[in-house]
């Protein structure tokens, strides 16, 4: 066995864990609802793909090798339990569907999408349904998914194996649910994606190590859910809302690692290719006789990107679909965008009195772009004390060196403006 052995099974079982780690995960948990039982199974049968592989060569088809000895590894583990704890019928039920199934010459049907719905059912806890979803689908661990939500790995851990209990004790189905469930279902799975973009999204220079390829992980499960639902608009539009932020990814940073904002960014370096498959997501979804959160955002992205024909934004497009965004979401933080658009088409006296009204315990007064954006309308309006304030408030919350070291330049040159006028 050389090194060279070593490395290409090494290689191949890390491209099969990429393509096909949640697909054999749903098909080992779906008899079973034992979610943490099929993972450890595949991670005994990925530890003997690494001992085989480099000895005897890769299979011919490595998931139908894997899915083969997952399964013999499940059915010994549910043996030890029955010998270790009173045989109980369920373990017994467990272990008769695993053998029956495992006779069965190896299919690798894709139910990765039922695997999320379950994720997602109502029985779990809202907060941890994004986390679930990751560690399940994309076979991320406890510290990689604490590290990205805020929370600590061992939390993180106890909080995901909750959540798989839960699982198995309620016999979640496997299932894509009817349509009389699927709205809320498909909410929930879709906001979980768009977290996990999200969080990837906040590392734009690729420095944290727990992030990295975040990002690019949930566009390849919004490509997937769209596979899967090509008539679900919302879905449709989230893949598309995603690939036009993508799209910039480059250009929000400059070749010295600075923050560049959208307003500053160079048209010529976003991904064209990225623009136009999110338009045509975007013009799919139209057709629909159905407007949510997702189209809108990325209808925004659309009219944003317009820039890059015109070399113009249309601030009017972008203020109107942020009064459709507000209207269906409530969010504060649509419409902070919104009173930034509003000072764009009706002036910065009108865009600081439609930002949102810090009330008594808001989480606003902890929110970055809140203050940067209430500093800059008071720059505008050359009020340089409440703009200091506010850009202080905005350099205390952020965390990101580069947006702090923008933000500060920011309030230098405000001050500025204002001593030379």
């Amino acid at each position: 066995m050389s090194q060279g052995d070593d490395q290409s099974a090494i290689k191949t079982a890390e491209a099969v864990a990429r393509r096909s780690y949640g697909k054999l995960v749903a098909i080992l948990a779906a008899r079973t609802h034992d979610v943490a039982g099929a993972e450890d199974a595949l991670s005994e049968a990925f530890a003997s793909a690494l001992a085989d592989w480099p000895v005897n060569g890769a299979p011919l088809s490595p998931e139908a090798w894997l899915l083969a000895v997952a399964r013999r590894k499940m059915i010994d583990a549910v043996r030890r339990r029955r010998v270790s704890a009173v045989a109980s019928g369920h373990l017994q039920l467990m272990a008769e569907e695993l053998e029956a199934t495992a006779s069965l010459v190896p299919e690798i049907p894709d139910e990765r999408l039922a695997l999320m719905f379950a994720c997602a059912h109502p029985i779990i806890e809202p907060g941890i349904r994004a986390p679930l979803i990751l560690q399940t689908i994309l076979g991320f661990d406890a510290q990689t998914i604490g590290s990205a939500f805020l929370v600590s790995p061992a939390a993180m851990g106890q909080r995901l194996a909750r959540a798989k209990r839960k699982i198995r004790h309620a016999k979640v189905p496997l299932r894509v649910p009817d349509r009389a469930d699927m709205r809320a279902r498909l909410t929930a799975v879709l906001e979980a994606v768009y977290a996990a973009y999200t969080e990837g999204w906040s590392d734009p220079a690729g420095t944290d190590a727990s992030l990295r390829n975040l990002a690019e992980e949930a566009i390849w499960l919004g490509r997937l859910i769209v596979t899967l639902l090509p008539k679900e608009p919302e879905a449709l539009g989230l893949l598309a809302l995603m690939l036009y932020s993508h799209a910039r990814r480059c250009a929000r940073r400059s070749p010295a690692g600075e923050f560049v904002p959208l307003a500053d960014q160079d048209p010529a370096l976003w991904d064209e290719g990225l623009i136009d498959e999110a338009e045509d997501l975007l013009v799919r979804a139209s057709a629909f006789d159905a407007f949510d959160r997702y189209q809108l955002e990325a209808a925004i992205q659309s009219a944003h990107v317009v820039r890059r024909r015109t070399g113009a934004t249309d601030w009017v497009a972008i203020e109107r679909l942020y009064d459709g965004l507000c209207a269906i979401t409530g969010s504060p933080v649509a419409a902070i965008n919104r009173a930034i658009a509003v000072a764009q088409t009706r002036g910065p006296a009108a865009g600081l009195a439609a930002l949102p009204v810090l009330a008594l315990g808001s989480r606003l007064v902890e929110y970055q772009p809140y203050w940067a954006a209430r500093a800059e309308l008071h720059t505008r309006m050359g009020e340089t004390a409440a703009a200091r304030e506010a850009y202080d408030q905005a350099i205390a919350l952020e965390i990101d060196p580069a947006v702090r070291r923008f933000l500060q330049r920011r309030r230098t040159e405000s001050f500025g403006q204002y001593r030379t006028t």
